[in-house]
């Protein structure tokens, strides 16, 4: 079978056939130019709206041909511009890197190095679950923005996905497009109840939905000005539907996978995402327990992967199912229990009172655990390997009380924090995870995680 990226067959499933005079060039779905065409129309929507007042007086002035006229150029132009930005657009998989050429005045192409592929996501909303096409977004180390093509056909998709994670796994060029898509073993799927009962569990949205209703109540109260209201009100009600509504419908139907190329993920209800955690990347691995899920035993995973924006592993499970991702995630990794935490000497609730109850620390052969928040517990794992530096830190009024914080950096730019820390052990600390961040650079294997 040949492969998407093959410079002498056309795909079978329609949309990437090569354009002329481009050797191993493909161009996307024949549907790609509508996801360009209203961009001249949102121009003219914005300045419209920057002066509505202007707007309305100068569309009073005109003929109904001569509107009439401005739209039918309005949409020509927007087609036309779809057009030529898809026309401009190719991709080409060639022995050593994805290329991709855009740009109808300003060309720009892309040279995207196979052997720094992490991850090929591929995601479909709703539009384009429709019409059959989906859009691939790649991970690259050390690039923060994902380059992406959008969009393909489904089977062109996944055909592509396949090949590039094979060719950057290191299978040779004439193989990898006979290789398909890696296998998977089912590790984890939240149902659908699980998930709504979560949310409804969670406090963020309820806290923004009493907000939405108490705060705009007192503003007209006090200044009668029904624009204060809506402006005040309408972005606490967004949020309250994003924290809520808007997880369930993301986080629908979620799907962890085993595989050689990493741990999949599949979810969405409206917009279905493919992607990919390769654990070789994978900085910080954060697990939060809410207040109300602890009754439960519930957990909720986050990570921090190098050079992606992937940051979910699992949005609900039982402690112990979570635990057995997050060993798959970190190979060898054991998660402290709550009572291997240290917890800061009584002295430091004269630095933070109440919630120096929610620190802790615990520091193990492989990772750096430090534990923060009262109500929202959030316990963060780093493996000594991927700690770039450490830092202590002491306020005059630490210095004090004899605590200190002590602070590892990773390589996803985050730091994790280990609070209110007695002064000898912090120091003590500071210069035991440097060694230990060495010792576990020079053991740790490759980031090549691929199979």
């Amino acid at each position: 079978m040949t492969g998407p990226g093959s410079p002498d067959d056309a795909p079978a499933h329609g949309g990437c056939a090569p354009p002329p005079g481009g050797l191993g060039e493909r161009r996307l779905h024949p549907v790609t130019p509508l996801r360009r065409a209203w961009a001249p129309v949102a121009i003219l929507v914005g300045l419209a709206f920057h002066d509505p007042d202007g707007t309305q007086r100068r569309l009073s002035e005109l003929t109904a041909l001569t509107l009439a006229a401005g739209v039918l150029v309005v949409i020509v132009g927007g087609a036309l511009y779809g057009f030529l930005s898809w026309w401009f657009t190719h991709f080409a998989v060639t022995e050593t890197e994805l290329r991709i050429r855009t740009g109808l005045l300003f060309r720009r192409t892309a040279h995207i190095r196979l052997d720094r592929l992490q991850a090929v996501d591929v995601t479909q909303p709703l539009a384009a679950r429709i019409v059959g096409v989906a859009k691939l977004k790649l991970d690259v180390v050390g690039t923060e923005k994902k380059d992406e093509l959008a969009y393909l056909g489904e089977r062109d998709a996944a055909a592509l996905r396949a090949e590039l994670l094979a060719r950057a796994a290191g299978f040779a060029p004439e193989t990898a497009r006979d290789v398909g898509e890696a296998p998977a073993r089912n590790l984890l799927h939240v149902q659908p109840r699980l998930l709504a009962v979560s949310l409804l569990l969670t406090g963020a949205p309820w806290v923004l939905l009493v907000a939405a209703l108490v705060v705009p109540t007192v503003l007209w109260l006090i200044t009668h000005n029904a624009w204060t209201v809506i402006a005040t009100a309408l972005p606490m009600l967004g949020g309250a539907f994003a924290s809520s509504v808007g997880r369930f419908v993301a986080e629908y139907d979620w799907r962890v996978g085993e595989s050689p190329d990493g741990l999949r993920i599949d979810h969405g209800l409206l917009d279905k995402a493919h992607e990919t955690v390769p654990p070789g990347r994978v900085q910080t691995v954060r697990i939060v327990e809410p207040l109300l899920w602890r009754r439960f035993g519930w957990v909720r995973v986050e990570l921090d992967v190098a050079g992606s924006s992937n940051s979910v592993l699992v949005p609900v499970a039982p402690r112990p199912v979570a635990e057995s991702v997050i060993s798959q995630v970190l190979p060898g990794v054991r998660v402290p229990a709550a009572a291997e935490l240290s917890p800061p000497p009584s002295r430091a609730a004269w630095c933070v009172p109440v919630w120096w109850h929610g620190y802790g620390l615990a520091v193990t052969d492989a990772v750096f655990a430090a534990r923060h928040g009262l109500l929202r517990r959030r316990l963060s794992l780093v493996p000594h390997a991927k700690v770039q530096s450490v830092r202590l830190g002491q306020g005059p009024w630490q210095r004090f009380k004899g605590v200190a914080d002590v602070r590892v950096d990773t390589g996803a730019g985050r730091t994790v924090t280990a609070r209110l820390r007695p002064a000898a052990e912090a120091a003590e600390l500071l210069h035991g995870q440097a060694e230990r961040s060495r010792t576990g650079r020079r053991e740790a294997r490759p980031d090549r995680w691929m199979a």
